[in-house]
């Protein structure tokens, strides 16, 4: 199983997402919510210098639609 990277910051999170369609919608504090408007998705990103998730990439995947397909 691989495991999502470990060390990822909040800002390259962010990145990643912007890659992916979404935009900040606001900011409160050290969390960055971004959505996306089609198909219709918000995401809430805390800026931290790291993010862990302790999750491999297919317990991610399950976890966001059930069935293994694309993420995003």
């Amino acid at each position: 199983m691989t495991k999502l990277p470990r060390g990822l910051s909040g800002k390259k999170v962010i990145r990643a997402l912007r890659k992916a369609g979404f935009y900040i919608r606001r900011q409160k504090s050290s969390h960055v919510i971004m959505r996306r408007e089609d198909p219709f998705a918000q995401v809430v990103v805390p800026l931290h210098k790291s993010i862990d998730t302790g999750l491999t990439v297919e317990e991610f995947i399950e976890l966001c639609d059930g069935d293994n397909n694309s993420i995003l």
